[in-house]
């Protein structure tokens, strides 16, 4: 008599794969990031490095550029000053869509101005760069924030989790 045994797994080690996996998944998935902090985070990161951009370009070309922040339709743009009228820019860097799809301006402070939660803020750059200190806090669709902090004196842009008021 030959002894006939299937290769194969038995009920009992399907259960304890599926059970090993499915503990697996239930502590490895919470730490995920989600595509909405993720879409926050590279907003705020892409927003700092246009304003780094257009004021190491504005010194460079020792010209004026604007960037346009509409808080009401969420639009940004970055517009070349010509004697004093608007005109667009070639630089393909400034083309490109700076807030991912569900990330909101929710307010500015500029200090001239003071804080502002409507309408549109033109943040001036000149031949030595960003003139006004500026803070921009930017809303995802879980009421998370990430502030973007920009100084005239230096040029930085700091990014910051969270909703944070700066002074200059």
């Amino acid at each position: 008599m030959q002894n006939c045994r299937s290769g194969g797994f038995t009920l009992i080690e399907l259960a304890v794969v599926l059970a090993i996996l499915a503990t697996v998944a239930l502590l490895v998935f919470p730490r995920l990031p989600s595509t909405d902090a993720t879409n926050l985070r590279g907003s705020a990161r892409a927003l700092a490095a246009t304003i780094r951009y257009t004021g190491d370009k504005a010194i460079t070309a020792k010209s004026a550029y604007r960037l346009r922040v509409n808080l009401t339709d969420n639009r940004l743009a970055v517009i070349k000053m010509v004697n004093g009228e608007e005109s667009t820019d070639s630089d393909p860097f400034f083309s490109r869509q700076i807030l991912a799809d569900g990330i909101n301006v929710e307010d500015m402070t500029i200090p001239r101005l003071g804080k502002i939660t409507a309408g549109e803020v033109a943040v001036n750059f000149g031949p030595g760069g960003l003139e006004d200190f500026a803070v921009i806090h930017l809303k995802g669709s879980r009421d998370s924030h990430f502030t973007v902090t920009a100084y005239p004196q230096n040029g930085k842009v700091k990014v910051e989790e969270g909703y944070r008021e700066a002074g200059p």
